[in-house]
């Protein structure tokens, strides 16, 4: 169950990752509200994937 909930957990932030990337890119699907969130959902993602990769190698 637990390196199900890290699986889950990466990608969850692979979505919000790409669909914050695309707000970025193309200003699609927020129509660029403001960069500032943009950049933080991103590093927030990156931060949630990473902690889910670790957690999962610990799972093991």
């Amino acid at each position: 169950m637990s390196k199900a909930l890290t699986i889950v957990g990466m990608v969850v932030a692979g979505l919000v990752g790409l669909v914050f990337l695309l707000d970025l890119a193309v200003s699609f699907p927020f129509d660029r509200a403001s960069i500032v969130m943009d950049v933080g959902a991103l590093v927030a993602a990156g931060l949630l994937g990473y902690l889910s990769w670790d957690a999962m190698r610990d799972v093991r």
